[in-house]
């Protein structure tokens, strides 16, 4: 059940488009603010993130169908759809 919310959510941040920001949450409200994490673009493969930012902290089992997989580094995660990024994001810095 957690993974449909997972993808539910990364759909929707995909169609945000490609700003380069973070979510934080301020006195209880959620506010956007900008980030210059370095992090994998869209549509790359599992190869070329590990060739640019190397091996992962943490690989993650695949779940569901399609088959999603996260790959966690110092200071974001990266998550795929098979062998292609679908979403990266910043989860400390």
């Amino acid at each position: 059940m957690k993974i449909r919310y997972l993808v539910a959510a990364l759909v929707g941040l995909a169609t945000a488009g490609a700003a380069c920001a973070e979510t934080v949450v301020v006195d209880d409200h959620v506010m956007v603010r900008d980030s210059s994490v370095a992090r994998p673009a869209r549509g790359s493969t599992m190869t070329t993130v590990e060739k640019k930012f190397g091996a992962p902290v943490t690989r993650h089992p695949t779940v569901g169908a399609p088959p999603i997989t996260r790959w966690d580094y110092a200071g974001f995660s990266v998550f795929f759809e098979h062998d292609r990024v679908i979403h990266a994001v910043v989860t400390s810095g």
